[in-house]
């Protein structure tokens, strides 16, 4: 208490003049409208500074959650226009619209999205790192794409992590055509450029221009058909067979860029697996 009281003589004076301050602001702003305007919309100014900066930063820290929602939505809705090329090719000239009503996603696919944690493209083979595992779903020989294009293939499966081997490693072979075409060849890396792969095994009576889009041939269980992988540039080489030609292809995905992925996953894989395994045990 002794303290208290001589705290209160020593500093008497300000703490007077502090008061006598207060309330002169008081009867100021109380008593007189403009000056009550002043304060008030120099009071909101503040405020609306100190919200904003608020805003701005919880923003900040909901992107990445913003970002995954916005790439999930991405993936539904890349495979809903696959499914929607694929019925209007069946349907050929005979389109009504009753019929594309009617159309349905590919039922089968399904996306989870993923963070890059570890990445390389300047090695021999190449292999990514991402942040889910087996505890999230993920499977080896699940797909993996970004918002361009295919990445690569899940290989190795922890509980909380999981391995993708690149396109960037001469090791993956994609099964690809020429969209314009539908003529087909095996996309590999050949170990020289991060942004360029080759496409293989092309038939000679091909039609390539340069510019053409390559995508997903569909040949496989892992990615649907039509899926974007590159951008056609020239014709490399003739080949050791003389009935094919290969493709340098410009891959749409900055794998030195990657952030986020999507991992997708075919419900019918096992099956189709399992008639795979079926029908060599037959011959």
């Amino acid at each position: 208490m002794r303290n208290l009281l001589n705290f209160l003589v020593r500093y008497s004076s300000w703490i007077l003049f502090i008061f006598y301050v207060v309330m002169s602001c008081v009867l100021l702003f109380n008593n007189n409208p403009y000056q009550q305007h002043i304060y008030m919309t120099s009071a909101n100014n503040i405020a609306s500074t100190i919200y904003k900066t608020r805003s701005n930063v919880t923003s900040y820290f909901h992107l990445r959650d913003i970002n995954d929602d916005l790439l999930k939505k991405n993936g539904e809705l890349e495979l809903e226009v696959i499914a929607l090329k694929q019925k209007l090719r069946n349907i050929g000239d005979s389109i009504y619209v009753d019929t594309v009503a009617k159309i349905k996603p590919l039922s089968q696919f399904d996306f989870k999205v993923a963070h890059v944690i570890n990445n390389s493209i300047a090695r021999t083979h190449n292999f990514i790192t991402i942040d889910k595992g087996a505890n999230d779903g993920i499977k080896p020989e699940m797909g993996v794409l970004d918002q361009n294009g295919v990445v690569g293939i899940v290989n190795i499966v922890g509980e909380n992590a999981s391995r993708i081997i690149s396109i960037l490693n001469p090791d993956l072979r994609l099964s690809c055509k020429i969209k314009n075409t539908n003529d087909f060849g095996s996309l590999v890396w050949d170990g020289k450029n991060c942004q360029e792969a080759i496409l293989e095994e092309l038939p000679r009576h091909a039609i390539v221009n340069q510019g053409d889009t390559i995508i997903t041939s569909g040949y496989s269980a892992v990615f649907p058909e039509g899926i974007p992988v590159g951008i056609a540039i020239n014709r490399i080489n003739e080949g050791s067979d003389d009935n094919c030609f290969a493709l340098r292809v410009k891959l749409l995905t900055d794998f030195a860029k990657l952030n986020a992925v999507k991992i997708i996953s075919n419900d019918q894989k096992d099956e189709i697996r399992r008639l795979e395994a079926d029908g060599r045990q037959n011959k």
